[in-house]
């Protein structure tokens, strides 16, 4: 990997592209990020940048998390993450990661947190097919057979009611559309984790050709 930002989901539009194609995109609002520390060998044992994205109130950070970014001379952050893979020699404390760093036609990997749905039951989260509504069948949306009597447990891998979404996922291999530097936004192709105003990273694809 050799670059990336924090940003936030702003949601989804469209865009045409010159040769007249409508391209649905997922608009990131990515304000500068501060590299908060760097991490090297000698002190750590690896290599990776730490960036913040986003003040916060004072008031809301204890004392350490305030030292820690007083070395970089910015105010207290709302969403800390490490990158690895970078060439630390490019960066210094407190410099600012912007989305120029990003162009058009890059393929990236976003990270987020998807929707917490709750608890929900084997048709809402596994897609399962539900029993006759008839009322003698007695089997309408229940979760099915356990398995075989003899082993006396439930197998690994059931699927079973219990809580969905709530996720961290990772989308591989998308492409920025369009880097609008004024405003501090990544349009990327397609749809990205998370709910609208939620927080992802963004990062240089890993597996893209």
């Amino acid at each position: 990997m050799t670059k990336g930002i924090l940003g936030r989901k702003i949601g989804m539009t469209q865009v045409f592209a010159e040769n007249g194609d409508l391209i649905p995109v997922t608009v990131i609002e990515a304000t500068p990020n501060v590299v908060l520390q760097k991490k090297t060998v000698e002190t750590d044992g690896y290599e990776a940048i730490q960036l913040g994205f986003e003040d916060k109130r004072e008031k809301l950070s204890n004392k350490p998390a305030k030292g820690h970014v007083a070395k970089a001379s910015t105010a207290p952050k709302r969403f800390i993450r490490e990158f690895s893979g970078l060439d630390t020699a490019n960066y210094e404390v407190g410099q600012e990661v912007k989305v120029e760093s990003f162009t058009e036609g890059d393929v990236i990997d976003v990270t987020g947190t998807t929707k917490g749905k709750g608890f929900q039951g084997v048709i809402k989260r596994h897609g399962q097919s539900r029993g006759p509504m008839a009322h003698g069948s007695r089997y309408h949306r229940r979760p099915g057979s356990m398995g075989p009597v003899a082993p006396n447990r439930v197998f690994k891998q059931k699927k079973l009611p219990g809580q969905m979404g709530g996720h961290t996922v990772t989308i591989q291999n998308l492409e920025i559309v369009r880097v609008d530097a004024e405003r501090n936004l990544l349009l990327v192709k397609g749809n990205v984790p998370g709910s609208r105003k939620s927080l992802v990273v963004v990062k240089a694809a890993i597996k893209s050709k």
